[in-house]
């Protein structure tokens, strides 16, 4: 406050415009999340695998999630693209039985160094919704498809588990397939990560038709493919959502965080009971995460369905859950 003294009277406090922007920046957040589960109910009805091309979603999902990064991380959304485009010049480089081993070197390495770079070298000062979020869910997902890959072209069909066989690569994918899987709006901002193979299955409308495979649908009298409902499960998801948010409000007002840098803690407060207050201070910034990471969660239900367990009920409706 003494530095806001030397600002003209018209100036307002620089503490109180740094609050508001980290307040925009978390707003702009949660506004992209939701944008997305919006998107998500167009984007299943207007342009579902029978109104639109696969490359038509490839490129939808692609650019749409691009825009949602730009949005909400700035310029620091370029370490997204960097590590996107390095990975996919070692994809198509790189020899089968090593493929797997350089991405996840340079995934890693690069994840490594912005964590590095944000600590040592702007103290934490980025003032942003945090992109090493979204980095990490990069991370997960070029490491992921790089194992596939090998699986699915370096070793035999006898050496891998069922598992292993059933979610194997047989062919390097094109760039837009490779842009779509990493950046699409449904998962860049909070994830989830999922496998490559039932992606694709999902863009090309046949995700549906894979996991009906897996419950024998034939045999219980079905002469169609029926279509899973998402409704249930995201209204689940969404309920989840909003009481993360709820607790996460109420904790943090009675558990501030700020309070253990304070003097009178650090100098006045027993040890014991320092520790303890830093255990609940912790456990009550948990809830923002599980507000994120369910709330992107929600998007995925409503479209992809492939990465949701299928079940059928009693009265033979197949329905969507987690």
């Amino acid at each position: 406050f003494a530095e806001a003294k030397l600002l003209p009277p018209h100036s307002p406090p620089r503490i109180t415009n740094t609050f508001c922007f980290v307040c925009l920046l978390q707003i702009n957040f949660v506004a992209c999340q939701l944008f997305a589960l919006l998107a998500a109910f167009w984007f299943r009805i207007y342009l579902g695998p029978s109104h639109a091309s696969s490359a038509v979603r490839h490129a939808f999902a692609t650019l749409f999630g691009i825009y949602f990064a730009v949005f909400c991380f700035g310029w620091y959304s370029i370490h997204l693209f960097v590590l996107v485009m390095m990975n996919y010049g070692i994809m198509n480089m790189a020899s089968i039985p090593n493929i797997h081993r350089y991405s996840f070197v340079v995934a890693m390495g690069y994840l490594t160094l912005c964590h590095i770079s944000r600590i040592y070298i702007f103290h934490y000062g980025i003032l942003t919704t945090d992109f090493s979020g979204p980095l990490m869910i990069i991370t997960q997902k070029i490491t992921t498809l790089a194992c596939q890959l090998h699986d699915g072209i370096g070793r035999q069909a006898e050496e891998l588990t069922a598992e292993q066989n059933r979610l194997a690569v047989k062919t390097r994918p094109s760039l837009l397939e490779y842009l779509s899987y990493l950046l699409n709006f449904m998962s860049i901002i909070a994830g989830p990560c999922s496998n490559y193979k039932d992606y694709i299955a999902f863009i090309e409308g046949r995700h549906v038709h894979m996991k009906l495979l897996e419950v024998n649908w034939k045999q219980k009298g079905y002469d169609r493919l029926p279509d899973p409902s998402p409704t249930g499960a995201v209204m689940y998801k969404l309920c989840i959502t909003l009481v993360s948010l709820i607790l996460f409000l109420t904790l943090t007002k009675n558990f501030p965080m700020a309070y253990i840098i304070d003097n009178e803690f650090l100098d006045k407060t027993p040890f014991l009971s320092r520790l303890g207050y830093l255990y609940v201070v912790t456990q009550a910034a948990k809830p923002k995460y599980y507000f994120a990471w369910t709330l992107g969660k929600s998007d995925y239900i409503i479209y992809f369905c492939s990465v949701i367990e299928m079940g059928w009920k009693e009265q033979g409706k197949l329905i969507a859950r987690l």
